[in-house]
């Protein structure tokens, strides 16, 4: 038996880094999981892993930038599984910039994809996961978002972090009499496809537990935010960062 044995979880951004970790940890424990992202090739490459571990897996194209995108993928999700149990909002972009460099439209396309494709997710799952009866969002943030910590001159991504934290929250709140629980997660350094134009190696030294973050270490904790081990848990900003942010 898995810890989510019979859910159906829609995973964003799960074609590579912390996503893909995810949408394979739920699987192995029994979820059916939907991989959705811009990039077909790597989405089904993903899907086809999971397959071939005996587990359940399809592909939808999403971009989350297009309320068309996201309204498709809910009704294909409906019309594939017949029911939305969880949904992980991860698709994301980072970048920063000098605040004197930094451009109207570049802020704008942070605040897109990192908070409204956030939003419209939850909007179109909604009604889903309170049919569900136990439907879970779980919204990827970052440590760049809390009060706790300050990161760079990441203005724009630190911002729109911030503001993932508080729209969960907002959410747990109003929808917590519906049975839906919404929880936060907020990594810390962690080595994904993200940073692949940057040396992030000598991070490890900010660390106390020493080391980076790999996105397994990401999708264990997720795992147990969406599942019945975490049933009296709702509104939380959890940091996964080794300490990071003490």
């Amino acid at each position: 038996m898995g810890k989510l044995d019979n859910k159906v979880a829609i995973v964003t951004g799960s074609t590579s880094g912390i996503g893909e970790a995810i949408a394979k940890m739920f699987a192995s424990e029994g979820a059916k999981v939907v991989v959705s992202g811009r990039n077909p090739e790597r989405g089904e490459n993903v899907v086809d892993e999971i397959i071939k571990c005996g587990n359940v897996a399809n592909f939808l194209v999403c971009d989350t930038t297009k309320e068309e995108d996201i309204s498709k993928l809910i009704e294909s999700t409906i019309r594939l599984f017949g029911k939305i149990d969880i949904l992980v909002n991860n698709a994301g972009i980072f970048f920063t910039e000098p605040l004197e460099e930094l451009e109207s439209d570049r802020w704008d396309a942070m605040f897109d994809v990192n908070v409204r494709g956030y939003f419209l997710m939850a909007k179109y799952a909604m009604p889903y996961l309170i049919q569900s009866g136990s439907g879970v969002i779980l919204n990827n943030a970052s440590v760049a978002g809390m009060q706790s910590y300050a990161s760079g001159r990441s203005y724009a991504y630190s911002a729109s972090k911030a503001a993932v934290v508080q729209f969960s929250r907002i959410l747990a709140l109003n929808y917590g009499k519906n049975g839906v629980r919404v929880n936060t997660m907020c990594p810390g350094i962690i080595q994904t496809p993200i940073f692949q134009e940057r040396d992030i190696s000598s991070s490890s030294a900010k660390i106390p537990l020493g080391r980076l973050g790999n996105p397994e270490d990401v999708a264990r904790v997720a795992t147990f935010l969406v599942s019945g081990e975490a049933q009296y848990l709702t509104g939380i900003v959890l940091p996964i960062d080794g300490g990071l942010t003490i």
